[in-house]
This record gives structure tokens, sequence and C-alpha cells, in this order.
């Protein structure tokens, strides 16, 4: 609990069995964590297992995609009570302790971002190098000025926090059941008049093998779906 307020942590997990009782039980041994919901995206190895054992609630999620099982998530914190609703990543890349960086801001914020762009916080063989560091920017700094937002750096990051009251004002209207889903989120609450704040969290190398920007092609595929869909999104109407 934090402030008498349920913290829930989502997982999206496709294919995790490496870390992801690790980062399980790191994001529960947060006092302020109830709950780790993982989300088991088709895995075909022991990822459900090894959550499971160490503490997690695990659902099967069987549309494939990174939006999808993120979508799953959401959908299944509400249905916990969950109060505040952290998403963040099982592979090692992110610390758990910066859960106490965004619940910093959650009594003035309803979307609390993180950002991995922050030179100092990229650790020692982290996957973001220059080019991609720059290409976040340019992209969160394009999603900032067509849509007014505060001041963005990364529109790939995942850890994150929102209210489950200010989820209600966007979820239904989620669709991105892919790589791009993030923008996406930050889009529909800034169109929703949330408070959104971005802040900078710590970033480390992975462990396993990354199903996004693990190759430059998928790099390039999701850069271009993300600017894409930002653009998309303004014009629709």
């Amino acid at each position: 609990m934090w402030h008498n307020k349920k913290v829930v942590v989502v997982f999206p997990a496709y294919n995790e069995e490496e870390n992801i009782g690790q980062a399980v039980a790191d994001f529960r041994s947060i006092e302020a964590v109830d709950q780790v919901i993982v989300v088991d995206n088709n895995s075909v190895d022991r990822t459900g297992e090894r959550a499971a054992a160490a503490g997690g609630y695990v659902v099967k999620e069987l549309t494939q995609g990174y939006g999808a099982a993120l979508i799953r998530g959401l959908k299944e914190a509400k249905k916990a009570n969950a109060d505040l609703i952290i998403l963040a990543e099982p592979d090692g890349t992110f610390s758990s302790r910066d859960i106490l960086k965004l619940l910093a801001y959650e009594s003035d914020f309803d979307l609390v971002c993180g950002t991995r762009t922050t030179k100092e916080l990229i650790w020692e063989n982290a996957n973001m190098g220059w080019i991609l560091r720059i290409g976040n920017i340019v992209v969160a700094k394009a999603l900032e000025f067509l849509y007014s937002g505060p001041s963005l750096s990364d529109c790939g990051c995942t850890l994150r926090l929102i209210h489950s009251a200010a989820l209600e004002r966007i979820l239904d209207k989620l669709t991105v059941t892919n790589s791009h889903f993030l923008p996406e989120m930050v889009i529909l609450s800034l169109e929703a008049k949330l408070r959104v704040i971005e802040i900078p969290v710590n970033y480390g190398s992975r462990i396993g093998v990354s199903k996004i920007t693990g190759t430059l092609q998928g790099t390039f595929k999701t850069g271009m779906r993300m600017i894409g869909l930002i653009i998309g999104y303004k014009f629709r109407r």
C-alpha cells in the first residue's frame, strides 16, 4: 500500500523464463507493492510457472502482441481493485527501486512516465546507443509538439504509473496490440486532459533477447509505427 492506495505492478511476458522469477521477487520486495500481475503472452517456455513460483499472479493473454498483453494487464489490475497501476518489464532493464520515484509524483499527476534517455542513468550494456536514444527523443518531441504535451523525451519506456480512476477515461479507447502501444497511451491521456509528467529512470542491460528492439530491423519498424501512430492520431478527424 502507498498512502492507503493499493499498488499493482503489471509485467507483459513472452518467453521470459530466464529472469521472470527474479523480477517478480524484486518488485514484490518493494514494501508499497501489493501485487504483481504477470501476463503470459503465449510463452512456450516456463515463464508462467516460474512467475507463479515467485509469487506473481499469472494470467494468459492469447492475442499475441506487446500492447495486447499490457491492455490485458491493465484490465486485470482494475479487477484487482488497484488504485495505482505500474507497468514494467521483467527483463532486468528496470530497477524496482524506481517505483518509489513514480509514487512520489502520484499525488500531483494522473500518469507518471519514465524516460530512459537520461545519459547518467543508462548503464553498461543497456540497449540505448546514441542512435536509439536520439531517435526516442525526436519521436517524443514530435508527440509533445503535436499534442501540446509536457516535456517528453521517450515514447517507448514501459515503466510508468497510472491512477485507476484516470485509466477509466482511456481504457476502452486503447486499440494498439503491438509494439507501438505506449505512445497511444500517452496521446489518449493528453486528449483526456490527464495530468502527465515524465521522470528519469534507470535503464540497464537486458537479460535475454528483446522481441522489439533486439535487431536494427525491429527497432526501425517500431519507430516507424510510433511515428505513423502519432501523426495518424493527430489528423484522424
